[in-house]
């Protein structure tokens, strides 16, 4: 069966003979199936084009905020390491106190590590950005970690020193470390030849001559253990300063100013210049022993 054909004609307005067009309908239909092709193409071709520009638009924000969050990471690291810093400062502080106050140093095998650098250059690529961004992310997660804990050790090892401090602080409070009264001294701790026997004899303290009546103040934190009057040293008070540390005051004027059992801090009056007792005159009889043992109250006065 042969191919079937349509005529066109076409007839001008004016003058003219009339042209006459056959088309084959195979021709039709393939023209027809060119037409649609190109449509179709030209559709899926219109529709990458929007979407690739939209992805490009997406990227190029994208690439924008990576960079901003690389800054921003590489402003956190640069706080840490700010921090870093300041851990070791603080470290060495800690090393020197505890040199000073002869305290073990238990943190010496600590050591901290470096938070590392910003980001190089060449990781500005957007091929990379998502990998650097977590290495950084990474390395300010495990410093920060480590230093949580640096600063726990810190505090922990400031808390002994402080503790240290303040026994030192209460065993100085307890130290007598100031005259008793103000006057001078009459007789020196050690032997000296006795005012009333002319014999050889041990002195237990030193004699500190005043007028009668002055101020007697204790020298040191501590309570009273004793208040009393005897014959040698008449009106006496002793006070007990911790740490194995008593001191005794004799001859005063009178033996009620204070009590037993009362607490007072260093420069309290304690009494008053008398005397009482074996006395050539008035003055203060001022000793002070260390674990039972008298010792000269020179190393103590300032």
């Amino acid at each position: 069966m042969g191919n079937k054909y349509y005529t066109i004609l076409a007839i001008p307005q004016g003058k003219g003979s009339i042209k006459k067009f056959r088309i084959s309908t195979t021709f039709l239909s393939l023209v027809s199936i060119l037409l649609i092709g190109s449509l179709v193409s030209l559709c899926y071709l219109s529709y990458t084009y929007v979407e690739t520009k939209a992805k490009l638009l997406k990227l190029t924000r994208l690439e924008r905020k990576t960079l901003q969050q690389e800054d921003q990471l590489n402003f956190l690291a640069s706080r840490v390491s700010d921090f870093e810093n300041r851990m070791v400062d603080l470290v060495q502080f800690d090393k020197k106190i505890r040199i000073m106050t002869n305290l073990d140093n238990a943190r010496s095998g600590s050591q901290l590590l470096g938070v590392g650098g910003p980001v190089p250059e060449e990781g500005r690529a957007v091929s990379r950005a998502a990998e650097i961004e977590s290495d950084l992310i990474d390395r300010i997660h495990e410093n920060m970690d480590q230093l949580l804990e640096e600063s726990t050790l810190q505090k922990d090892s400031f808390v002994e020193l402080l503790d240290f401090l303040e026994k030192q602080k209460s065993i100085l409070a307890s130290t007598p470390s100031i005259w008793p009264v103000i006057g001078w001294v009459t007789s020196e701790f050690g032997y000296r030849i006795s005012p009333f026997t002319g014999r050889r004899e041990s002195h237990k303290g030193i004699d500190i001559a005043t007028e009668i009546g002055r101020e007697v103040v204790t020298p040191a934190d501590g309570v009273v253990v004793r208040v009393a009057h005897e014959t040698s040293l008449g009106n006496l008070v002793k006070i007990n300063h911790g740490n194995g540390m008593t001191t005794i005051y004799g001859h005063l004027l009178n033996k009620d100013d204070v009590k037993k059992g009362q607490e007072i801090k260093r420069g309290d009056v304690i009494g008053y210049v008398g005397n009482s007792g074996r006395s050539t005159g008035p003055h203060l009889h001022y000793s002070v022993s260390v674990n039972g043992v008298y010792v000269n109250p020179r190393r103590y006065l300032f």
